[in-house]
């Protein structure tokens, strides 16, 4: 008891640090405002009101972008606690995180490192998290990474104990990850790294433990892909798609965007939450070189697998697994705008960690009592500099403003961090300086018809600039002729000049074939049918409104007076 007494001690004060530095870095986040796709899976979110929504959450696939239940399940949770309140959705995060943050210390404890603590630390400031821990968005980041780390706790408690209770609660923990979000669906093969780690082989007994894992893999990231495959189906809204490349093309392209997730997970200088994004045109032999310096460190660390290579492959193989689904042999949307993003790096991330603090207790243990001194203090000074850096890129994510002014200064061709810095401008009726980024972003990718739609938004807003909104809501309809929304917005600019009332109605009618759910362009339809002189057409139309949205006032207001 004597001697567990400091050792207790000792641990409460690391995880009080932990914590601590945690709040510290992302305590000017902490009242951000929504960002980015925080419209689409919160504030408008189409599940959100819909009394049916736990049910289809987990029951109806496809009835929401991604099949990630049990995230859809606390985000409702949430809702019903905060509403709109964003610092309880924030606060929400920053304790998931830290939770993972403790865990990933319990975690490399089992490996045996002495400063596994200090990994829980890194992790818990490293500049590259703030994307998962200070966008509201990545609940599902935050929510799963916790039951990712204790499946693997459990599992490796099952090497050592062969309990058939740890490997049903490695499986029922991977299953919960799973389901808040699939981006370790590669973890079957980092169980096998981890036994050939171990034993030094792989036997026909641990293939077979690995099936059931590898069967929830397959299961549930096939139907978060029919999901998101639906979704869009009923509700289109991604960007005009950019060249993506052969699939020989991809094999540089995934040697580049590996390079570049390493580099930026252990020289975090410069986070953004959109890097810039390199052609795919053409490539020389240059760009394979990452690829032969990766191989040439693999068959290094394999010549070395009696003794400290073996470790290495360890952390190496874990961070190459778990990136390899966004390494960009497969093309994902968000890979239309960069092929990359911090978030993906929020797993990967951890098996690094473990090789940094197993090299540091080395160095440490090799130097003199001096010189031991002075890297204890030059390792604090980075863990000081890394806490800082991160709490500065936790201030970007604030609000709109700042998170896309701070990426366009830094990657002015991100067309993307344009667009939305000229919503957050038209937001603000600050109308001019949003056509100048709408255009940007238009010039940048001429095909989005986002961009095009919400310029003539923006134009529409300044006076005798009518013609012009009206002529980018045909540009807009030319590349998606199936937008209701440009359809709608191109109606309403109509009939801001007499005579146009036809047209308008013709393009009302257009965007409710599209989505028939579409109350504001019902509602305006209405009103155009009645100022035409068609009163029962209009009356109907008001009808069907209050039919499926009872609480649509102005509806109900407009039909009062038609009586």
């Amino acid at each position: 008891m004597v001697t567990a007494l400091p050792s207790f001690r000792t641990n409460l004060i690391r995880a009080a640090v932990i914590i601590l530095a945690g709040l510290l870095v992302y305590y000017p986040a902490m009242n951000g405002d929504w960002l980015w796709d925080d419209a689409i899976y919160i504030t408008g979110n189409p599940l959100l009101l819909d009394p049916a929504r736990l049910w289809k959450a987990w029951f109806v696939p496809g009835s929401f972008i991604e099949y990630y239940p049990l995230e859809q399940t606390v985000q409702w949770v949430q809702w019903k606690l905060w509403a709109g309140e964003t610092f309880g959705y924030h606060f929400t995060n920053v304790v998931l995180h830290l939770l993972s943050a403790l865990l990933v210390w319990k975690l490399l404890c089992k490996f045996g490192l002495r400063w596994a603590w200090l990994g829980g630390l890194i992790f818990a400031i490293h500049p590259m998290n703030v994307e998962s821990v200070a966008y509201i968005s990545e609940l599902k980041n935050t929510l799963s990474l916790p039951f990712f780390i204790l499946s693997c706790c459990a599992f490796i408690d099952f090497e050592e104990s062969k309990w058939t209770r740890d490997y049903v609660l490695a499986l029922g923990f991977f299953l919960a990850a799973m389901l808040a979000k699939i981006s370790m669906m590669t973890f079957p093969f980092v169980i096998l790294l981890y036994v050939w780690w171990k034993r030094g082989k792989i036997c026909r007994i641990d293939i077979l433990r690995v099936i059931p894992f590898l069967l929830l893999s397959l299961a549930l990231g096939a139907t978060t892909y029919w999901s998101g495959i639906h979704f869009e189906q009923l509700n289109p809204s991604h960007p005009a798609a950019l060249p993506m490349g052969s699939l020989a093309s991809r094999i540089p392209l995934a040697g580049l965007i590996i390079t570049s997730y390493l580099t930026h997970a252990l020289w975090p200088l410069e986070p953004l939450p959109i890097y810039p994004r390199w052609s795919m045109e053409s490539y020389t032999l240059a760009a394979f070189l990452p690829w032969l310096l990766l191989l040439a460190v693999l068959a290094l660390l394999w010549s070395q697998r009696k003794t400290w290579g073996r470790h290495a492959l360890l952390g190496l193989g874990f961070f190459l697994i778990m990136l390899l689904p966004f390494s960009g042999l497969v093309i994902i949307s968000y890979m239309n705008f960069s092929w990359t993003m911090d978030h993906f790096l929020y797993i990967p991330m951890i098996g690094l960690i473990g090789l940094v603090v197993a090299s540091l207790e080395q160095i440490r243990d090799q130097l003199p009592r001096v010189p031991r001194a002075i890297f204890i203090a030059v390792l604090s000074f980075a863990m000081l500099f890394l806490a800082m850096r991160a709490q500065d890129y936790a201030a970007v994510w604030t609000d709109p403003g700042s998170l896309w002014s701070y990426t366009v200064e830094r990657n002015p061709q991100a067309w993307l961090a344009h667009y939305n810095l000229g919503n957050d401008l038209r937001l603000h009726k600050k109308y001019n300086e949003a056509i100048d980024q709408y255009r940007e972003a238009i010039q940048l990718n001429p095909k989005y018809d986002w961009a095009h739609n919400n310029l003539g938004m923006a134009l529409g807003n300044i006076p005798d600039h009518l013609p012009e909104a009206i002529a980018e809501y045909r540009l807009a309809l030319g590349l998606r002729p199936d937008s209701a929304e440009a359809h709608n917005n191109l109606a309403n600019a109509l009939l801001q000049t007499p005579g146009n009332e036809l047209e308008a109605i013709y393009e009302y009618e257009a965007a409710l074939r599209i989505k028939p759910d579409f109350v504001e362009a019902k509602y305006n339809l209405a009103l155009v049918l009645a100022k035409t002189g068609r009163l029962d057409q209009a009356r109907v139309e008001l009808q069907e409104i209050l039919r499926d949205h009872p609480g649509f006032a102005p509806a109900m207001e407009t039909l009062g007076k038609m009586q």
